[in-house]
């Protein structure tokens, strides 16, 4: 962030000879929820004024729920929407299962709730499931160079956290041990009525095979199911367009 022109980054300003809080104490609150909810940076502009349904046919029809995929991505949409508001009112609701195919725009609308909420000052995690495992297992590696958390500090967090998203529960090879460790977070959210975000490439159906049936029961407990269907990869489709456009 640049150096505030109004107070030169003092955090007050002086107007008719009193001291006031500068405005940008705001910004920078907000971009320390930001690194604390750890939220990657090119996440932190997604909102759900940009959410674009050109990407979801209105002709071609879900197998899974018999409607159009333009349909199922209004119904997710609303359903994120509906979380967010509803959230601020009551911090122990049912979570959301968002699931779809690899570019399917799941990540983008799962930042636009933890974005929404940081504006509201909710406190949220948002953790990419490969990258979680990945410091989860950092965590016994005796030549780590770094001591700045351990096992228990990690899954502490993922535990407690008032609204935790898991992005990314792809169609990875899952180990006992990383099936154990997700088991024991969602585990103890069900029974704290925390409510989880998570984002999969895995259907729904499909999702005992991956991750076992405990957690996939426990998934289905705490998480209202949501689909984003679509025929490409919007990331693709977005390429193209800007190569167009160049």
């Amino acid at each position: 962030m640049k150096t505030c022109p109004a107070c030169q980054d003092r955090g007050v300003v002086i107007k008719n000879n009193v001291a006031v809080p500068c405005l940008c104490n705001r910004q920078r609150a907000l971009i320390n929820r930001f690194k604390e909810a750890g939220l990657p940076e090119g996440l932190r502009d997604h909102t759900f004024d940009k959410f674009n349904f050109k990407y979801y046919s209105r002709v071609r029809v879900d197998p899974e729920r018999k409607i159009t995929y333009y349909e199922s991505a209004r119904r997710t949409f609303q359903a994120a929407r509906d979380f967010v508001q509803n959230f601020k009112n009551d911090q122990h609701i049912d979570g959301l299962l968002i699931t779809g195919p690899v570019g399917s725009g799941k990540t983008f609308l799962a930042a636009c709730m933890a974005n929404a909420l940081l504006e509201a000052e909710v406190l949220l995690l948002f953790v990419i499931v490969p990258d979680l495992l990945d410091r989860l297992r950092s965590t016994y590696d005796q030549h780590r160079q770094s001591a700045d958390y351990s096992e228990k500090d990690l899954m502490d967090a993922a535990r407690e956290v008032p609204l935790l998203f898991l992005d990314d529960l792809g169609a990875h090879n899952y180990t006992e041990w990383t099936k154990n460790k997700l088991y024991s977070i969602l585990n103890y959210r069900v029974n704290h009525r925390l409510p989880v975000i998570i984002t999969t490439n895995i259907s729904l159906e499909d999702l005992g095979e991956y991750l076992g049936e405990r957690t996939t029961s426990r998934i289905c407990q705490m998480c209202w199911p949501c689909r984003l269907p679509v025929e490409v990869d919007i990331r693709m489709v977005q390429r193209r367009e800007k190569l167009r456009e160049g």
